[in-house]
């Protein structure tokens, strides 16, 4: 038979104590409950107890006797059953009583009674009386309650309802048809809405299911007990004390049954220990047992007396016996019986135990490790780890790592390891003691298991990058791309798959693979090396990439949404920061794809850049032409460093080479030229380049073209005048001023001066040329002779054969033009001496009129007539109202009048006269003729200070 373990893990509370005196009767009843328990004795009265057992107070409950009385939980109300001592031929005197706790009545200066709120008489007609030997409450939603009240004879009387306003419903139950043995227990099951009632008779177990209706009767033993034997459970089963055992009764009938010898007098059920009362059968005395059934084990016995009352209250059993002495017992703390455990090294019992009692999960733990210290010590490291693996969570992991360090005990550190990784729990750390185990170990089947996780299915539950690094250094390269691509770490997958296993395809079909924007993002870290080993592919990806972003779908937005979400060609730039060459081609087609890209003026200004340079270099040429080409190139630096040179061989491939990088120079250059032609054309205000950039780009690399083409473009055109002069050509020098010095054509005529001035000081014999310049300098008219001899004298190679027809010409065309002046002047001077004798003649001689007819009407004059100083007549009647002015003279004398007063407004107007002197080929003039006209010397000066 298996033996129970004894322990006391409960002591005596509160001893020697008894019921006070105030209560001299014989206590008949009891029940625990709000902090205080109630008594009920054989005189009728009622006392509540407090938590010293001292009378709170009591008060007169009946005029006989207290039966039974059960306090309520959820409200602080007593029900009790008595006898009143008042029977009378149509009623009984046994009735049930209500009192509500709360509402206390005076009764007299010393005693006090709560309020009786309801007088309920059990016994009526329909309901015959009979001995009560059992009574339940059961508490639904208050007010509500449900009493069973079981009889001697065999019936339960129910009664269901608010009992406080009556308004109940009776109903009446039997437990077997025929018989009449007693209810000697109750005990109701509350499942969801549907109540059950357990019914106990000394010879059966009867189950009533009262939400039928009727109520469902089912016979669940053909066994039963005496009174005091029944009890109910935490989890509502029915407890039955037989002498030869202890039975539990589920709704389905009978459950375990736990063999215990000697007459049960009393069965209870304390915080999930049974409490059993059991007789010696041979001394007759009485032993409390407290029994853990989870555990099996007793945790506490002790002789008692003869006991009265079994009941709880304040986390104590509490024993009224019959002499009314009480016994208190109450459990230990959690942490004393540990402790009395561990000194029995009593491991697995406490770890039991507090798994039993539900202790919060830091208590457990620390048992759990102080078990396992305990199997370590015995170096019993399997066992010992199962046990610390049921720990994670609480105790920290470095206190079970640093014990397994030893590579004897790798294998109980790697299970450890597991499981702390399986609950979430691992840090970075512990991944990488993890990963390292499974290295040592080469054990590649857990290692697959550990990272792929059953196919790829679930959640990572560990760092990522530190496993990559870890698998990495061991030379795991599979596990740790299949990690870095599970979790979505596209850029440790290429870093691995590039810089580890040089497998350059699949990177670029993995970048292929992905959406659009990490695919950008992975070309921007890996692109230098994908460019250096695999160009062609790498470009042709970037294409794609920047065209239709990848995918498909992008091309079915809007245009604004499109060109947000294709990535632009100048965020790779920086990848081709070794192959030139290669960002060349890529820019070359991107262009050729896409003519409105965002960023044409960056893409325009770096392939202007790739054109013209002269110093490009190709990284990738030396790849192209094999290994022989790669070793000349070696042999001619070192050569070069050396000062000498080897064979004609030798030289034969390097002038080779130079030529191959000339021929591309040249081709690069009639390609910027072409772009700088095309992205400013002269339909276009402003070009798709930077102008500036262009032009310091072709200046640097001495791109002649390009300037020329820029600075025409810019009408800088003394500039393009300096590229030939730079570059000595005569021919193109004279070929461009007849270009852009042509004034009919919007040229300026000035740069044939410059031209020159250029040959005056070249110091070479340049005649033919300067020839040809004069007769343009001619032709225009852009300097006076005088100009053009001081400017040739300064070359003593030139003769003056070379001006002496210009000058021949120059001379009569001044000579005609002196003598037409002449002319004019003795024409002007004649004509001013004919008006000063005519004014002359009007101050000083009488004007005789001798026209005879009208001026207006050719009519013959008669007065009155108006004659004008101007020997114009007229009639009176023709002036009509301007009788000042000649009709014939006065529009010719408006005009002179206000020429007049427009010259003297234009000598106000500084900047008109400035214009004029700027725009004239001959200032002199200009500023003669404004003498010439009076204007210059007329101009009012205004008084200083307003005077």
């Amino acid at each position: 038979m298996y033996q129970w373990r004894k322990f006391e893990f409960f002591e005596e509370k509160a001893a020697g104590r008894g019921v006070p005196g105030e209560i001299a009767s014989r206590v008949s009843c009891c029940s625990g409950g709000r902090g205080r328990v109630a008594v009920g004795c054989d005189d009728g009265t009622v006392g509540l107890l407090d938590r010293g057992f001292r009378l709170s107070y009591g008060f007169q409950a009946y005029a006989s006797s207290v039966l039974f009385l059960q306090q309520l939980k959820q409200r602080n109300v007593l029900i009790t059953v008595g006898d009143d001592d008042q029977p009378s031929s149509q009623s009984s005197a046994i009735c049930l009583k209500v009192f509500d706790l709360d509402k206390v009545q005076e009764e007299g200066s010393s005693t006090t009674s709560p309020f009786c709120v309801q007088i309920l008489r059990i016994f009526t007609k329909q309901f015959p009386q009979a001995k009560i030997t059992s009574f339940v409450v059961l508490e639904e939603a208050p007010p509500i309650l449900l009493i069973a009240i079981g009889l001697d004879n065999g019936f339960i009387y129910c009664i269901k309802g608010d009992i406080a306003r009556e308004r109940i419903t009776r109903f009446m139950l039997q437990v077997e048809d025929g018989t009449s043995l007693p209810i000697t227990g109750l005990g109701f099951r509350v499942e969801g809405q549907a109540h059950q009632l357990f019914a106990v008779t000394p010879s059966s177990i009867t189950l009533f299911s009262l939400h039928d209706h009727p109520p469902r009767r089912q016979t669940l033993d053909q066994i039963g007990c005496e009174t005091n034997a029944v009890a109910m459970s935490d989890r509502m089963d029915l407890i039955i004390g037989r002498p030869e055992a202890v039975y539990f009764y589920e709704i389905d009938g009978r459950g375990p049954c736990w063999a215990f010898d000697g007459e049960k007098k009393f069965v209870g059920w304390f915080r999930g220990y049974l409490l059993c009362i059991i007789e010696d059968q041979r001394s007759r005395k009485n032993t409390l047992n407290v029994y853990d059934l989870k555990n099996r084990l007793i945790a506490h016995s002790m002789p008692v007396g003869d006991v009265s009352h079994l009941v709880s209250e304040w986390g104590y059993i509490i024993l009224i016996m019959s002499d009314k002495k009480i016994l208190c017992i109450g459990e230990k703390d959690m942490e004393s019986k540990l402790d009395m455990l561990f000194k029995k090294n009593l491991y697995t019992v406490a770890i039991n135990l507090v798994q039993s009692q539900q202790a919060d999960p830091a208590s457990t733990a620390e048992v759990l490790r102080k078990y396992g210290d305990h199997l370590y010590g015995k170096q019993e490291y399997d066992e010992a780890m199962s046990q610390y693996i049921h720990t994670i969570g609480h105790l920290e992991p470095s206190y079970v790592i640093q014990k397994f360090l030893d590579a004897k005990r790798i294998y109980n550190l790697t299970n450890y390891l597991e499981k702390l990784h399986d609950r979430g729990l691992a840090s970075k750390d512990h991944t990488t003691l993890l990963l390292n185990c499974y290295t040592k170990l080469k054990d590649v089947e857990k290692l697959n298991h550990f990272i792929k996780d059953e196919d790829g299915v679930g959640e990572i539950k560990f760092d990522v990058e530190t496993a990559i690094r870890v698998c990495r250094a061991a030379g795991y390269h599979e596990h740790a791309m299949f990690v870095a691509k599970k979790a979505g770490r596209h850029e440790l997958y290429l870093k691995i798959l590039l810089e580890d296993l040089g497998r350059y395809d699949e990177a670029l079909q993995y970048i292929s693979s992905l959406e659009a924007n990490q695919a950008g993002l992975t070309v921007k870290e890996y692109g230098k090396i994908l460019v250096e080993h695999r160009p062609a592919e790498t470009v042709e990806i970037l294409l794609r990439l920047c065209t239709d972003g990848g995918d498909p779908m992008t091309r079915r937005g809007s245009n604004s949404m499109h060109l947000l979400m294709i990535p632009s060609p100048m965020d790779f730039v920086n990848i081709f920061v070794h192959s030139p060459k290669h960002l060349m081609e890529f820019l070359e087609n991107y262009t050729k794809a896409v003519k409105d890209s965002p960023a044409q003026t960056e893409i325009h200004n770096t392939l202007l850049e790739l054109y013209i340079s002269k110093d490009l270099s190709f990284p990738s040429m030396s790849q192209e032409n094999g290994f022989e080409e790669q070793n000349s190139k070696e042999r001619k630096g070192k050569e070069v460093a050396n000062g000498y040179k080897s064979g004609p061989r030798e030289k034969g491939n390097l002038g080779k080479e130079d030529m191959i990088v000339a021929k591309d120079i040249v081709d690069r250059q009639r390609k910027g030229l072409a772009l700088l032609k095309s992205a400013w054309t002269s339909e276009m205000d402003d070009p798709l380049y930077d102008v500036d950039l262009a032009l310091i780009i072709c200046n640097a690399n001495a791109f002649k073209d390009g300037l020329l083409f820029l600075y025409e473009k810019l009408k800088l055109f003394k500039e393009v005048i300096s590229c030939y002069k730079q570059a000595h050509d005569h021919e193109g020098l004279i070929a461009c001023c007849k270009k852009l010095g042509d004034s009919s054509q919007g040229g300026d005529p000035s740069l044939w001066g410059d031209l020159l001035k250029y040959f005056s000081e070249l110091g070479e014999d340049c005649s033919k040329e300067v020839k040809e310049v004069l007769t343009y300098i001619e032709k225009e008219d852009v300097l006076p002779p005088i100009v053009v001899l001081e400017t040739l004298s300064k070359n003593p190679c030139l003769t003056l054969s070379v001006v002496k027809d210009y000058i021949a010409r120059k001379l009569e065309q001044e000579s005609k033009l002196i003598e037409e002046d002449r002319k004019s002047i003795d024409k002007y001077q004649d004509e001013t001496e004919l008006m000063k004798r005519e004014i002359e003649d009007l101050k000083t001689n009488a004007k005789v009129f001798q026209l005879s007819k009208c001026t207006a009407c050719t009519f013959t004059l008669d007065l009155p007539a108006v004659h004008f100083m101007c020997m114009h007549s007229f009639h009176l009647r023709c002036l009509g109202d301007n009788e000042k002015e000649c009709p014939e003279c006065a529009p010719e004398y408006r005009s002179v009048m206000e020429a007049k007063q427009k010259l003297e407004h234009n000598a106000r107007d500084h900047d008109l006269f400035f214009r004029q002197l700027r725009g004239s080929k001959d200032g002199f003039s200009v500023v003669a003729d404004y003498f010439s006209k009076g204007i210059v010397s007329k101009t009012a000066i205004p008084p200083e200070n307003g005077r």
